[in-house]
Order: structure tokens, then sequence, then C-alpha cells
């Protein structure tokens, strides 16, 4: 049995995906969202045949019980058959496991109600995360329920990287330190990355680029996360769609100084109004680029902005390893714009990174080298799947018994 449903959920809404884990394949796939609004929808895909299915309805779904039973209907309607097929198990993505879970973990009441007590960590996450655990123990109880983390892979980071320099008792009252995300993707990625250069994990030193409207940057020494972009919370780090990434912290200070924001308007500021939408009022990649070419000025700047921090953790991550074998791009911008790779890399040269512009340039899917033959290190776009990486460590704890 190696069929895994792999749930993702938040506070209103959820998605799932029904994965072969030996085929590596897909065989369903949905969302319900608008949770508890008077108008809910949910939309089910089964993948396979000649052309795949879809369904969608909408309909009241005032809770995530509802969601599941709604799910579980679309199943039961459209295929494949949950009840005479069940999954071996069904795999949660949760955000933020604190420094408590440092890998794959099997659920019961104890780890819910840790998982709970974290949202004070994450608490645009975790509870929506626990909800759907509910729900979905609820709806399968006869089934293993494993909780992968996000923060999990970056376990193995350093005190000196995990620390922030602020009092050290305050600190750990708070449970203040660098936790680091994208974990399932950086994990899978650095993975895929090594199987497809033909040489073991434990001896590569990795670059990560996961960029999308959520962006981070992960380095991996041997398998291990040894430096990782996010922080305490995914706003650190790189600039972001709507995030703004490493800031001064005083400017909070005197924003609420002076235009009186609160702490709530203080997160909305920095979480949705700023990043690539509070510099160039849009927050896609393909907009920015656009106006950029069409001569846009707050686009060209942007841009600018985005690259130059990407550069500056590259360089950092670079000399953090003392040196690197593989850099490796994924995620929605990281493996759709040539241009995003071509510059991040463009003063390189140095080092011996060549990025070949057609190689680079060629619309080709699936892992694929983009540097040159003679490149000193190796560059590669590697599409990211956190849904697999969930199913392979949620089946990983149900054959650890």
């Amino acid at each position: 049995m190696t069929v895994v449903l792999v749930i993702n959920s938040g506070s209103s809404s959820f998605k799932y995906q029904l994965i072969d884990v030996e085929s590596e394949r897909s065989l369903a796939s949905g969302l319900v969202e608008r949770i508890g609004e008077p108008v809910g929808s949910a939309r089910h895909k089964v993948i396979g045949g000649d052309a795949d299915a879809e369904s969608s309805r909408e309909l009241p779904i005032p809770d995530h019980t509802a969601g599941f039973q709604v799910m579980l209907e679309a199943f039961e309607q459209n295929g494949p058959s949950l009840v005479e097929e069940p999954p071996a198990a069904i795999g949660h993505r949760v955000v933020q496991g604190g420094a408590r879970f440092f890998q794959p973990t099997l659920v019961d009441d104890l780890v819910e109600i840790n998982i709970d007590e974290l949202s004070v960590l994450a608490p645009l996450h975790n509870p929506g995360a626990v909800q759907g655990i509910r729900a979905a123990r609820a709806a399968f109880p006869d089934l293993a329920h494993v909780a992968v983390f996000d923060t999990a892979f970056h376990q193995t980071l350093p005190p000196a990287a995990y620390t922030y320099a602020i009092d050290r008792d305050l600190a750990r009252k708070h449970r203040i330190r660098r936790y680091g995300f994208h974990g399932t993707s950086h994990k899978f990625v650095s993975r895929a990355a090594a199987d497809f250069v033909e040489r073991p994990l434990k001896e590569l030193k990795q670059i990560v680029l996961h960029l999308g409207n959520g962006a981070s940057v992960t380095a991996v020494d041997g398998g291990h996360s040894v430096e990782t972009s996010m922080g305490l919370t995914p706003l650190e780090g790189l600039v972001m769609g709507t995030r703004s990434g490493d800031i001064d912290p005083s400017i909070l200070l005197v924003l609420a100084r002076r235009e009186e924001m609160s702490p709530g308007q203080l997160d909305t500021f920095l979480n949705k109004r700023s990043g690539m939408l509070g510099l160039a009022g849009v927050s896609d990649m393909r907009d920015i680029e656009d106006r950029r070419e069409a001569g846009n000025g707050a686009a060209m700047l942007a841009f600018d902005v985005y690259i130059h921090r990407l550069r500056a953790y590259i360089g950092s991550y670079i000399a953090q390893m003392g040196g690197v074998d593989v850099i490796s791009f994924t995620a929605g911008v990281g493996e759709n714009s040539p241009l995003v790779r071509a510059e991040a890399l463009a003063t390189l040269g140095f080092l011996g990174v060549h990025v070949d512009p057609e190689r680079n340039g060629a619309r080709v899917r699936g892992t694929r080298v983009i540097s040159t033959d003679d490149s000193a290190v190796t560059v590669l776009v590697v599409p990211t799947n956190e849904e697999l990486e969930i199913a392979r460590q949620t089946l990983s704890v149900i054959d650890r018994g």
C-alpha cells in the first residue's frame, strides 16, 4: 500500500491530493474553499485515463468537518473510491513545528495539542492545520495520520545560524529563534538534484532557491540545512510578492510613532502590502517583467531590489559553506523565469558559475541543467513537489511501524 492522501489545510480552505508514492503519480486532487461563508465551493479532479475528469460544486460548508464530507462525496461520486481502496495513511502539512518536532510524526491527541499550542508561533497557519487534522481524524478514524512540518528540515541549523542577538532570557521565554520554512520543498529539491547529477547527497554543497510568491533560500550541506533565509516567521529574508523580507527593525518604530500604526496594522503592512506589491503595485513576477520591459521605472527598481537581495544571500551562503557544487531554482518564479535565473547568477562568473542562455531560455518541463558544460557549478531547474515529499515522509513513518 503506497497511496497517501495529503491534506494542506488553512483557516477557511483545504487542498488535498491522492498520491501513489511508488509510481510518484497523483491520482486525484481537489480544493475545498470559502469554508464558513454563506456559500462555499469544492473542486475535484481525477487524474489519468484519456483525460482528466473535473467536477465542482457550490454549497454551504460551515466548517472543516463538513468540508471533509464534501471531499468524501467527491471521491465516492467521481473516484477513485476511498472505500474500496483506502489510502495507507493521511499526511498533513503543518507549517510550524517549533523545536519540538524535527521529523514527520504520527498524530495522536498529545501531538494535536502540541501543534495547536504552537499556533502562537504561526497564528495564520497552525490553527487551520489543527482544524484539518481534527476533521480528518473524524473522517478517517481507522487510518494513521502523520504531521509533516515545514520547519523540520531546518532543525539541523547550528546555533550560530538560528540564534538572534537579543536578550537570551527573553528569547527563550518566547521561543524566539530562526525556524525556517519551505522545508519540504528544500528537502525534496536537494535530494532530487543529487539524484539528477548522480552524486551522493552527503557529498554535495547545495543552494536551493525556492522562488514563488513566498520565497526562501537554503544552504544544504551534505543533505542537511545549515542556513536558511526565513526566520521566526516566513516574513524574513528575500523580497517576496507581498512580504518585505529583511528590513531595519527601526522602520517599525518610526511607522508606529509617525503613522500611529498598531501592531496589527504593521503586520498587515509588512506581510500583505510590501515586497514587489509595495514597490511596483503588482506582486506577480510576470507583471513585473512585462512592466520592466515597457520601461516602467517602479517595476525596474523593484526587479533590481529583488535581484540584489537574491545575490546577497547566494554569496553569503557560498561563503558559509566554503563553496557550492549545485545551485537549484524551484517554485513558480524559479521554474518559469529565465530572466530571474540569469540575473541572480550574473555576478558569479569569478567563481566559475556560467549559465547557458539557450538552455536557460528553453521552455522544457522537468529537471534540467541550465549551466554551461564548463561551469564549475552545476545550475539546475528542479520542479518542486511538496505533496509528494509529504506523502513520502508519511509512508516512512508507517514503514517504521
